[in-house]
């Protein structure tokens, strides 16, 4: 008998570590266990015909918010092709509300609720070994339809709990890479947390649990020497145990290979001197770091039961940033009790004020199974009935205020997660009285031009941005008006040539030709570097930051790009000024 285990990602960089540890963990049943990865960009059919053509004896399908669609539309129809085939489910998206869930579809066997991998495979055994007399109900962890064979009329079955596994019982599933060419490897090393944020499911396992340090150092080696671009740490508070991030971060440090970068979701509040020290000593992108606010608003973190000390949440950000050899990522969301418009646009501008490499607007989803879930009504959350569950209001945010502060997160991704108009940005500040206003600003002009139903190149953006910026002045003083438009073209120039070097120039910047001489000097690289000239100084940041457009010169800066030598945080080229050479 073969069972095959189906993963449906996201995108195609992602991989599903469930599925692999499943296989990992059936014990003398593993050769009898295979994969399939496919991505929510695939037609439903191709799925459904790449499954059937593996002519599996058992069907299992992981489930999570973003495929659950998919999921249960494909597993229906394979139903149909080979209703013999027993189909079951397993994580987060269906291990809660398992009853409702297999009432409303009849075509599932049931479904492995919580921790899946010893439940797996007890459940291989049940089908390897029919003779051993063991039954489903013996089995921890399912939620199953009992046969019309062992009942005269078929009934939901819900097994005793799982008990919590020892995660050091967990083989270690990557033993070929064959597989992950182009792809994020996700790794665990702790399962749990220790807080209880009211919006997330992993507050809901109480039982914090790691896998001992010399397994994982053993594991991570096994990453570092095939050089793996990137590893991503799944655990929900990596720093939540000093001792057990400090052995990791120290082993990381002492066999950096100069390619692997790691990933972690951490708690800013809770880092210690002494790790702050450590990482301060990190290879420029050895590690990036994910640290969720979620909110400024004291009355919206208190009723989230979330734990966090602010000053010392900036303070700490601020300190990773001084050694400039840490990416970190910083997540606000929408949508949560007690916070309105205008607490949610202050919470933007303190945590933008800080200037993280990226910041993540994200909206409320109401997962099954949170205390959120549970308490939706008294705050007066209303979601989506389908996933992701996403808010449309609360008694404290209107729907139309929602739509203001999704057309923010769009002009945040584009203008500023994208990292293609880094200099612009900071120009364009100093225009505006809040971060926030500036974004909700271009949205609206976005908005009122129809720009979001299209797909924009780079340049087009730039060129939206001096629209936005000709309707916006109206009305100023001409020369006011026309030392900002200067400014900010230059700035686009700057940040075009900052990513890569173009190959089509915007129809305002001069053209090249008037310094052959000086490309000549200093781009002998060809394509490896550009010089352009700039009558800004773009490379004095503490004058950028200072919230006033930079003065223009008398005469021009020499900018030479070097695209072999990039910014391991950023990606943006190195940008030195060189001296002017004129023409022969």
């Amino acid at each position: 008998m073969k069972a095959l285990l189906v993963a449906i990602n996201a995108k195609y960089i992602h991989s599903n570590l469930a599925v692999y540890s499943l296989k990992a963990c059936a014990g003398p049943y593993k050769e009898q266990v295979e994969l399939a990865e496919f991505t929510i960009n695939h037609q439903k059919d191709y799925i459904l015909q790449e499954i059937y053509k593996q002519k599996p004896d058992i069907l299992g399908i992981s489930c999570y918010i973003w495929n659950i669609e998919y999921a249960l539309d494909v597993s229906k129809e394979f139903h149909k092709l080979c209703p013999q085939v027993p189909i079951w489910v397993g994580g987060p998206e269906v291990s809660y509300e398992t009853e409702e869930l297999l009432q409303k579809n009849s075509h599932l066997t049931g479904i492995m609720v919580g921790e899946g991998e010893e439940t797996f495979r007890d459940v291989m055994e049940y089908y390897m070994n029919p003779d051993n007399q063991k039954s489903l109900r013996d089995i921890p962890g399912l939620a199953y339809r009992e046969s019309e064979e062992n009942c005269k009329k078929a009934k939901i079955v819900i097994t005793a709990p799982r008990a919590p596994m020892d995660m050091n019982r967990i083989p270690f599933c990557y033993n070929s890479l064959e597989d992950f060419s182009n792809r994020i490897i996700y790794y665990e090393s702790s399962r749990g947390c220790p807080f209880s944020c009211s919006y997330c499911l992993s507050s809901v396992d109480k039982s914090l649990r790691f896998r001992d340090a010399e397994l994982v150092k053993e594991e991570l080696k096994f990453f570092m020497d095939r050089q793996v671009p990137q590893v991503k740490f799944v655990d929900r508070t990596f720093n939540c145990n000093h001792a057990h991030a400090m052995e990791i971060w120290q082993f990381i440090k002492e066999q950096d290979n100069g390619v692997t970068n790691f990933h972690f979701e951490i708690s800013a509040d809770l880092l210690t001197e002494e790790e702050l020290e450590l990482l301060s000593g990190m290879r420029p992108g050895l590690i990036q770091l994910e640290i969720g606010v979620q909110s400024t608003n004291e009355a919206t973190i208190q009723e989230i039961h979330r734990t966090m000390k602010l000053e010392r949440l900036k303070e700490v950000v601020q300190r990773i940033q001084a050694g400039k050899n840490i990416h970190e990522h910083l997540d606000l969301i929408a949508g949560l009790p007690y916070e309105d418009y205008g607490t949610f646009a202050n919470s933007f501008d303190e945590i933008y004020a800080l200037k993280p490499n990226q910041l993540q607007l994200g909206f409320l989803k109401v997962l099954k199974g949170s205390y959120m879930y549970i308490h939706a009504k008294e705050y007066g959350i209303c979601y989506h009935e389908q996933p992701p569950y996403e808010v449309l209001y609360t008694n404290w945010l209107s729907y139309t205020d929602l739509l203001r502060i999704k057309q923010v997160e769009e002009m945040l991704e584009v203008y500023y997660n994208s990292g293609q108009f880094e200099i612009t940005i900071l120009l364009l500040e100093c225009l505006f009285d809040s971060a926030f206003e500036m974004f909700l600003r271009l949205g609206e002009f976005y908005e009122k031009k129809k720009y979001f139903s299209m797909n924009h190149s780079r340049l087009k953006r730039c060129e939206i941005v001096l629209e936005f910026l000709e309707e916006y002045l109206q009305g100023k003083e001409e020369s006011y008006k026309e030392n900002i438009l200067f400014s900010i073209k230059e700035a686009l120039i700057f940040d075009l040539y900052y990513r890569e070097n173009c190959k089509s120039r915007p129809d305002w910047a001069p053209d090249p030709s008037r310094w052959k001489g000086m490309t000549r000097s200093y781009c002998v690289n060809g394509k490896l570097s550009h010089v352009e000239p700039f009558f800004y100084d773009f490379l004095d940041r503490d004058a950028l930051c200072a919230k006033h457009m930079p003065k223009r010169r008398e005469e021009p800066l020499w900018a030479l790009f070097s695209y072999e030598k990039r910014d391991l945080l950023n990606h943006q080229a190195h940008v030195e000024y060189v001296k002017e050479k004129k023409d022969e």
